[in-house]
């Protein structure tokens, strides 16, 4: 068995192990279409110094209580998108704006993490 296949079975095992898996790596149509990006998530990439959306590519639009909605795992929560938004057809477009939004809620001052850390933080 050759090296790139001895890492595949690891990478495989591995995913099972911590009972996650990448979801593209087995379905192309899950990796993010760059040519798509938001002008926000653009310049966030550009800012951040990032070639791709990295950890971001896993976000997808979903729903909660039949409305659209993003889930942030930082607070275990959906985050709803705003009443009367028009979304996009296609769901790449879809999940272009689900990254988005749950940037700038994480980036907000009414993120639930910004309590923690005036409560909590010692710096």
């Amino acid at each position: 068995m050759g090296k790139t296949a001895e890492k595949k079975l690891d990478t495989q095992q591995r995913a099972k192990d911590i009972g996650q898996h990448i979801g593209y790596r087995y379905d192309v149509n899950l990796v993010p279409n760059l040519g798509l990006l938001t002008p926000f998530l653009k310049k966030y990439m550009e800012v951040m110094g990032w070639e791709d959306l990295n950890w971001l590519e896993d976000v997808h639009m979903g729903y909660e209580e039949d409305r659209p909605a993003v889930f942030d795992r930082n607070i275990n929560g959906w985050v709803l998108v705003p009443e009367g938004m028009k979304l996009p057809e296609g769901q790449q477009e879809r999940d272009m704006i689900a990254r988005e939004l749950l940037v700038k809620f994480q980036m907000s001052k009414r993120h639930p993490m910004v309590a923690l850390r005036e409560a909590y933080g010692k710096f």
